[in-house]
């Protein structure tokens, strides 16, 4: 068996064991091994479909020392006007670029890729089975925790006959090379099984493809809240859009009498969008999309609500409440896979010990949050005086944790209003630290923080944003606990 020893093992190379390798190489002196059981960075983004992209803008992804966005907007399609979002393979290739032109030729890091650590600082390749005995010197980074699942990967939670018709989203783009089977020639029906973001994009693709809307039928067990987009672009041309929609969502959540009224206010203000006005939506993901997307999936107009699905037969489908028959030569097409799987109810701590348990600290920014927990973990709770943090010294956890306190991903309505105060109490505790409130403004991962700061004194015009803000902000703290109080869900 082979022996290294590292200051930092971190287990996963995606997103977010991407974001904190690279912050914690450029903040400290540490060795760092990285491990994934994939051939090449990325995390999930190797198994995703190929039309799949970024749900915000580029500008927010990625690492904190290289660029993705091309700062460019796009000319046409659903996202047009708006700054451009990476595709599937732009984002792989842009990982690949940062291990093999930034992380590895520092010297400092080393990379186990199509590798499993099966526990203890053990390391054992997928192709040949060696291992490797991993010595850690200060901690260890799971990266995972919030890793989402795809498609592609996951297992469906119903039944599948094995005469039923059904593929993954990976699977449309090829369907010009699929065996020609008697009776699937091709299909002459869609049916999209999942009511989130992939289903969304499925449905945006297969219309754009050149599919009838007449043919697709759409199984959506629940409505979604979604993000307008255009209330999540960078820059001081869409600083009313951005700036003062937080200022109208503020406004909400301050005035909001129920967690009822407050996604219609949402909704008045254009914060939130939804695809079906008739439909009360009662699950909210932070799935964000543009108005050009809501009007091209409204054009789907069969849209199965019974239920979830429990088997999905050759012709027909059976759900919570009946059966569905399937027309004639119909493809399936399983969208279920979560993007982030349930935790606890209850966050687990960031820091603890010789570990680190990468979480969101600010919902729903992977990337801020790993590179905010990386500086956080280089620069703070390890003063004179504090407790020895590498044998799991708990008043330099303590500090950390404080910086850095784990937000809950929202599934529920009153999940968002959770996620958003636990958002508001980490902006607040940061703002009381020049240190670190002078590298949020400086990070590339921050969305608004360089905007705000690039508002000039005589503006008289986004002066009065940013106070509105301010003043809105502060009554929505106090609104918010009430919120979920009276809420029922």
């Amino acid at each position: 068996m082979n022996h290294i020893t590292t200051d930092y093992l971190i287990i996963g190379a995606g997103a977010s064991g991407m974001a904190f390798a690279d912050t914690l190489l450029t903040e400290t002196d540490a060795h760092i091994t990285i491990v994934d059981r994939h051939a090449k960075p990325g995390g999930h983004w190797n198994d995703a479909y190929s039309f799949v992209t970024l749900h915000q803008p580029s500008s927010f992804y990625g690492v904190n020392s290289t660029e993705l966005s091309s700062q460019s907007k796009d000319a046409h399609g659903v996202n047009k006007g708006l700054y451009s979002l990476a595709s599937g393979l732009e984002v792989s290739s842009y990982y690949e670029r940062v291990m093999n032109q930034t992380l590895l030729p520092s010297g400092r890091v080393s990379y186990f890729p199509m590798s499993d650590h099966v526990g203890d600082g053990r390391v054992k390749s997928i192709l040949s089975g060696a291992e490797t005995q991993v010595t850690v010197r200060k901690k260890t980074v799971d990266s995972t925790y919030f890793g989402p699942t795809v498609p592609s990967t996951h297992t469906p939670k119903f039944k599948v006959a094995a005469d039923a018709w059904m593929v993954s989203p990976n699977a449309l783009a090829q369907l010009w090379q699929a065996p020609r089977e008697p009776g699937r020639e091709r299909p002459l029906h869609f049916t999209i099984i999942g009511a989130g973001k992939t289903a969304m994009d499925v449905g945006v693709w297969l219309l754009n493809a050149g599919a009838a809307p007449e043919n697709i039928s759409w199984v959506m067990p629940r409505d979604s809240w979604l993000v307008n987009r255009l209330h999540t672009q960078p820059g001081l041309d869409f600083f009313d859009e951005a700036i003062g929609g937080q200022a109208n969502q503020m406004e909400a959540l301050a005035k909001a009498t129920s967690i009822a009224d407050l996604f219609e206010r949402l909704e008045a203000c254009e914060a939130m969008l939804r695809i079906h006005p008739d439909q009360t939506p009662t699950m909210f993901h932070y799935a964000t999309i543009s108005k050009a997307e809501v009007q091209s999936l409204r054009r789907i107009t069969n849209v199965i609500r019974k239920g979830r699905v429990q088997a999905v037969e050759a012709k027909a489908l059976v759900l919570d409440a009946g059966r569905v028959e399937l027309p004639p030569h119909t493809l399936c097409i399983d969208c279920t896979a979560s993007a982030v799987e349930k935790r606890p109810a209850a966050p687990q701590p960031v820091f603890e010990g010789n570990k680190i348990l990468l979480q969101m600290v600010r919902i729903p920014m992977p990337s801020f949050s790993a590179a905010l927990i990386a500086y956080v973990e280089a620069h703070y709770g390890n003063e004179p005086g504090d407790s020895d943090v590498k044998a799991g010294g708990s008043e330099g956890d303590a500090k950390k944790n404080q910086l850095c306190g784990a937000v809950q991903f929202p599934d529920s309505l009153t999940g968002y209003v959770a996620s958003t105060f636990g958002n508001m109490r980490n902006q607040f505790v940061w703002s009381q630290d020049k240190t670190l409130r002078t590298w949020i403004r400086d990070s590339r991962l921050d969305g608004f923080a360089k905007v705000v700061a690039a508002v000039s004194r005589d503006d008289i015009a986004k002066q009065a944003v940013l106070e509105r803000l301010k003043t809105n902000a502060k009554a929505a703290v106090a609104n918010m606990p009430k919120l979920i109080a009276g809420s029922d869900q």
